[in-house]
């Protein structure tokens, strides 16, 4: 199968700055060679949370034969993992009744395991909110996915998260880059953003009735919103969390 990557999973334009790369130019030449060929390859499609996913869907879904990986160990509390998740569920079968997909979409639950997230962010909880730490979990959860990728023996795997304006596609793309060419899955730049990606997905939300949360996931984002919104959580209480999350985690490794 002909793909717009270098032998090491790299896209056509990796030489060039990220800041100069235009992912959604690169991604419009990996559809433009498979259509050409009249192939749609298998991708792991690993989702942050329904409202993110609408567009994409209904984007990708012409083009590939996509499996919805849902692992987001950074979402707190656990009735809000809940709740994402079947959101998550809800509007794939719903997409799928109302003809909105080019092909069925199969979904896969990764565990909830928050544990890892605490872990993997111990000593930032006092960074910013689109700083190091979120970086930290990008690749957690790309690198899961990446995993899941190579396991399943998709031809491609990528992310929704580009799609939001608050997230850096950058960094998404340079993490899914590196992890393609550990894992040996090419990973499919994108910014889903683009093409009026996000206006989109507000639209394809407010069709299917979607809850869309406030806040990113994590503790952090949560106290982070709640103190913009004059409410009494704090970056030192998401902090406090996560050292007790931490802890916890400490206490079962010694065990």
């Amino acid at each position: 199968m002909e793909r717009e990557t270098t032998k090491n999973g790299r896209g056509a334009d990796a030489g060039r700055p990220a800041q100069k790369r235009n992912y959604q130019r690169e991604l419009d030449k990996v559809i433009e060679g498979l259509e050409r060929e009249g192939k749609k390859p298998r991708l792991l499609l690993h989702s942050c949370c329904a409202p993110c996913s609408s567009y994409v869907l209904e984007y990708l879904s012409r083009y590939f034969t996509i499996t919805l990986f849902y692992f987001n160990p950074n979402i707190y509390p656990p009735q809000e993992y809940q709740e994402r998740i079947g959101e998550q569920e809800r509007l794939i079968r719903e997409m799928e009744c109302a003809g909105a997909l080019g092909i069925p979409v199969e979904f896969q639950g990764g565990e909830y395991e928050p544990e890892e997230f605490y872990r993997a962010v111990r000593g930032h909880e006092g960074d910013r909110e689109g700083g190091e730490r979120c970086f930290i979990c990008y690749e957690l959860r790309l690198r899961r996915a990446a995993r899941a990728a190579a396991e399943g023996k998709f031809d491609y795997f990528t992310t929704t998260l580009s799609i939001s304006p608050l997230k850096n596609a950058g960094k998404l793309n340079e993490i899914g880059e590196r992890l393609a060419a550990e894992y040996g899955v090419p990973y499919l730049m994108s910014d889903f953003k683009k093409k009026n990606g996000y206006k989109r997905s507000t639209e394809l939300s407010a069709r299917y009735g979607l809850y869309r949360q406030d806040y990113c996931g994590c503790v952090f984002s949560r106290e982070a919103r709640r103190g913009k919104d004059g409410d009494a959580g704090t970056e030192g209480g998401a902090a406090e969390a996560c050292e007790k999350a931490c802890e916890k985690v400490d206490r079962e490794v010694a065990d």
